[in-house]
């Protein structure tokens, strides 16, 4: 009830009792309580009037509070007549002429009050989740209200917070501005610090070969980051599974938990290495065992590479087909035209290394080899016909039977000129007729000739000749270390050669001016080389030849001839010899 005052118009004075001024009242009344305005005051529920609370705090008139204000997270407050409730006083008096009064700004002068001590004491406080905003969440801090950054929600970023709506959490006051009435909170500070407490008992317990729970934090191209509680482990791509893994994120995901094994621990640095095939048992127990060698298996394609290709023979067991082993006719061919991703391919075990856990496989053993079926179907000195594949600076590459090459070397083209010469009168994809001269299956080798069609013609020179025998040659040419030498048809047009040393005994005489092209020489045939299809030939030592012979036909000592008139004997009889002729 609003109570009232009578004023006398005539005096100015204000009827009182006890002698008191209405100015008097007026300052008991509202001088003392002029200033609870903006402030939390104490009263007393008088009256229960429908959906609210009558309220006396003391002033002339009293004030009315929505009951749903005294609510408690959504649940309703009991309250009665008589309660003593704190309200904040917004106005003494409001248009309707009572007090203007709020719970709920009270519950927040309240909870600003327990939150600044929270802040300064840098202490948790409880909140909820209960609104999205731009940038994060709004939280109610018992009837506070705060801001949530989006960063601030969990260590981890999150996709839905629907889940920590609505609920209890706790949170660390990182900024508290009273006049503005802003305050900024973080969930993320106080799961860190747990996870600070968490990782400290757990690297402290820590050791290898310890099996832990984790969560999968990170994805790399070389493996992933496994939170185990406040500390990360490194999972390394090799350490997923037995089987090969091209990347981790075939097999793992962001926030899968994942069961692993720690398998080395750096105390000082804090590096932890995790594995989880560690769990699983070993596939390369008794592989030996399971796969001889020289078996025959089928595989899949798993990896292709520069220098082969990798077969998984079951999960977690590789092994690799060298390029080599691939073909036995393809060579220098890379190894994905031979083979290709996840094909099925049938191969042969050629090797198994366990120590190094590497198995050798062979794609072109299951194939038969070509090098052997042309040794079984072709015998050495057999002639056939093939083209030509290749011409390179040594040779010819004929292509044969099965697919295979067979090598011609230059020096094999012809008997009379020098394979750079001769090598110049073949074309590619020429068909030509070969003989074979050697088969060497093991090396993949097949050497082959056309001179040899045709038989040697320095044979002619070793039927004919032999090393000793006096011959007469025409002069062909002149050079300064001495002078090339034709034999004639005996001789089958070959040509000898006589060094400046052995132009003559006299060394006065071996000047190779002495000589002409076309002249005619006699001398003696010193070395007659197959290999290297020469003859040598000195005049030298068929003077040396003719003195001792005239030496023995002359010379004896009851002659009394001297050793020029044994000469001149031996020289006039040759004479004559050569008139005769």
């Amino acid at each position: 009830m609003a109570r009232s005052a009578s004023k006398n118009t005539e005096t100015g004075k204000t009827a009182s009792t006890g002698g008191e001024s209405f100015a008097d009242m007026l300052d008991q009344a509202f001088g003392k309580t002029g200033s609870l305005e903006g402030k939390v005051v104490k009263g007393v529920i008088v009256n229960i009037d429908g959906d609210n609370a009558v309220i006396d705090v003391g002033l002339k008139s009293e004030g009315r509070v929505p009951l749903r204000e005294f609510a408690t997270n959504g649940v309703a407050a009991e309250l009665k007549v008589g309660d003593s409730v704190e309200v904040f006083l917004e106005r003494m008096e409001s248009r309707d002429g009572e007090a203007s009064l709020s719970r709920e700004k009270a519950k927040r002068e309240e909870s600003w009050v327990i939150l600044q001590q929270s802040f300064e004491k840098q202490a948790h406080v409880t909140g909820i989740i209960f609104g999205r905003v731009k940038g994060g969440f709004t939280v109610d801090l018992n009837g506070a209200t705060a801001f949530l950054p989006g960063s601030q929600v969990d260590i981890r970023p999150v996709r839905d917070v629907t889940p920590l709506m609505g609920t209890p959490q706790p949170f660390q006051i990182l900024k508290m501005d009273r006049a503005r009435g802003n305050i900024v909170v973080s969930r993320r500070a106080v799961l860190e610090e747990s996870r600070a407490e968490a990782r400290s008992e757990l690297v402290a317990n820590l050791k290898e070969g310890q099996i832990l729970q984790g969560v999968v934090k990170n994805i790399t191209d070389y493996g992933a980051f496994v939170d185990l509680g406040g500390v990360d482990g490194l999972l390394h791509v090799t350490d997923i599974a037995w089987k090969r893994i091209n990347h981790p994120s075939e097999v793992l995901q962001i926030g899968q938990q994942v069961n692993v094994q720690v398998i080395r621990f750096n105390a000082e640095t804090q590096r932890i290495s995790l594995g989880m095939k560690q769990l699983e048992a070993d596939p390369w127990d008794g592989v030996v065992a399971k796969y001889p060698v020289s078996t025959k298996l089928k595989g899949r394609v798993t990896n292709i590479t520069d220098y082969g290709a990798f077969v998984e023979l079951e999960p977690g067991i590789e092994g690799l087909v060298h390029v080599s082993e691939m073909s036995w006719t393809k060579k220098n061919v890379p190894p994905g035209k031979i083979v290709s991703q996840s094909q099925e391919v049938e191969v042969v075990v050629l090797d198994i290394d366990l120590a190094k856990r590497r198995i050798s496989l062979g794609i072109k053993q299951c194939l038969e080899n070509p090098w052997e079926k042309f040794r079984a179907t072709h015998a050495i000195g057999s002639t056939l016909k093939g083209e030509i594949r290749n011409i390179t600076e040594f040779g010819l590459f004929i292509g044969l039977d099965g697919d295979i090459d067979g090598m011609l070397h230059m020096s094999d083209l012809s008997w009379d000129e020098p394979g750079e010469e001769a090598i110049k009168k073949f074309q590619k994809g020429q068909v030509v007729e070969v003989k074979v001269l050697d088969i060497d299956s093991e090396k993949e080798r097949i050497s082959l000739g056309i001179k040899q069609l045709t038989q040697d013609p320095f044979e002619s020179v070793q039927v004919n000749f032999k090393k000793g025998d006096i011959v007469t040659g025409t002069v062909s040419a002149i050079q300064e270390n001495g002078i090339e030498v034709t034999l004639g048809d005996a001789a089958g047009g070959f040509t000898g050669f006589i060094r400046r040393s052995d132009l003559a005994r006299d060394r006065s005489e071996q000047r190779t001016d002495r000589f002409a092209v076309g002249e005619k020489v006699d001398a003696k045939i010193t070395t007659i080389e197959k290999g290297s299809r020469r003859i040598g030939l000195s005049i030298k030592a068929r003077e040396v030849e003719e003195e001792k012979q005239a030496m023995a036909e002359y010379g004896s000592s009851d002659s009394g001839a001297s050793l020029g008139d044994i000469l001149g004997a031996a020289i006039k009889k040759a004479q004559k010899k050569d008139d005769k002729e």
